[in-house]
């Protein structure tokens, strides 16, 4: 089985995602490239009873190359995203999640924009757009979400969901989540009040401190 190693984290990132509350049922969907090919979760499949066999591979065309079921109906959004996407700091682009989590989805029917409320959105960017709405799996929705990643590396897709990559599933998913977290505190600090913002140059300033955060950097 080619992919063995990819298509085990897909699946245990897919998982993971039901598990933390993520998406539920069959929403949301995982994907892995390594070299030309790409590891992703097949459509209509409960990620609870998912195997590494049942992940889908494709080509970078979108060509099933090995698996018998279906890839999901998000490929098309996933491709381009491998196709057409740089990353700011030239962080490779080796991992994909899509996510419907709840509060970032309800974000996305409140603005263009997720507010700056709390400085770890620098992780995704100077700031994070949703991109505006297109029917899913359709190449209108990947052209969309492209257009909102410009710079970025993740966004809200307008009343649907997230979209966040990395160089790596922990990188991508670490997002996703940092992403839904920022959108419950907002809808929470919104609820209660107006909540006050961070200014622009603050987030650009941490976007620029974050490019040396961690084990290997200054501080």
């Amino acid at each position: 089985m080619i992919l063995e190693t990819e298509r085990a984290a897909v699946c245990a990132y897919a998982r993971r995602m039901v598990g933390d509350g993520l998406v539920v049922g069959t929403s949301g969907n995982v994907s892995v490239r390594a070299g030309d090919l790409v590891a992703v979760t097949p459509t209509g499949v409960p990620y609870s009873s998912m195997n590494p066999a049942d992940v889908a591979v494709v080509d970078l065309g979108g060509q099933v190359v090995d698996g018998s079921l279906k890839p999901t109906s998000e490929l098309p959004m996933h491709l381009s995203v491998y196709w057409d996407v740089r990353d700011p700091d030239r962080e490779p682009v080796t991992a994909v999640v899509h996510t419907h989590s709840p509060h970032a989805t309800a974000v996305s029917t409140l603005v263009r924009e997720v507010p700056p409320v709390h400085y770890i959105l620098a992780t995704i960017g100077p700031s994070v757009r949703v991109a505006r709405y297109a029917t899913y799996g359709t190449p209108e929705l990947a052209a969309a979400v492209l257009e909102a990643l410009e710079g970025r590396r993740g966004c809200l897709m307008a009343n649907h969901g997230t979209l966040t990559y990395g160089d790596g599933l922990e990188a991508a998913y670490h997002r996703a989540q940092q992403l839904e977290w920022a959108c419950r505190v907002w809808l929470l600090a919104q609820s209660a009040g107006r909540p006050s913002l961070l200014p622009p140059p603050e987030v650009a300033n941490v976007v620029e401190r974050l490019r040396g955060y961690g084990q290997n950097g200054p501080n």
